[in-house]
């Protein structure tokens, strides 16, 4: 029997941060990115926002035994939803695939007292690299809405329970990115 799988397009697609096995590229079409704010959290995350034109790239892995406990808990304030005919990947077979996303009914702006985590982005914006590369990262930018979103600097006192170390590359290559982005960065 098939596992299912979730199509990760945030800090999922770093394989560092989850040991979900049997990762590969994937493509989802008909959805983008966006940074957004939900009365679940305290900061602001990545959510896939429904978008006809458009289409992000992240992973796909597997959920061995559909045991969604452990990935629901992460993913807490998100819905999961069935994007199987949604996605492109390099499998022989055909998985259930569920993607991550927050409702919008549910979402609130961004604000100074929401800001997104530096530590967060980092993590996302390492996988990127990884997976996809410098372009990959640049496209990853571009899919991505509410890059109006104030950034808080917490590289120093990491607050995402998943943060990763970076190599000094991956620090000025990130920074040039985010500061292109033209994104507000706050210190923490």
């Amino acid at each position: 029997m098939t596992s299912p799988c979730f199509f990760g397009y945030g800090s999922l697609v770093n394989t560092a941060t989850h040991d979900y096995g049997g990762a590969l590229p994937a493509r989802l079409s008909g959805w983008r990115r966006a940074w957004v704010h939900t009365d679940l959290r305290e900061v602001a995350f990545l959510s896939a926002v429904r978008c006809a034109d458009s289409e992000i790239d992240g992973l796909i892995a597997e959920v061995p035994g559909a045991d969604w406990a452990a990935l629901d808990v992460r993913e807490f304030a998100y819905e999961r939803l069935t994007a199987t005919e949604q996605i492109r990947h390099g499998r022989a077979d055909s998985p259930e695939i569920s993607v991550y996303a927050v409702a919008a009914e549910t979402q609130n702006g961004t604000t100074d007292r929401h800001p997104v985590l530096l530590s967060y982005l980092d993590v996302v914006l390492q996988g990127y690299l990884q997976v996809f590369g410098e372009k990959g990262v640049q496209e990853f930018v571009a899919t991505t809405d509410g890059w109006d979103a104030p950034i808080l600097n917490d590289r120093t006192h990491p607050r995402y329970p998943r943060h990763q170390q970076l190599s000094r590359d991956e620090h000025l290559f990130f920074d040039e990115v985010i500061r292109k982005t033209g994104a507000r960065i706050l210190n923490g």
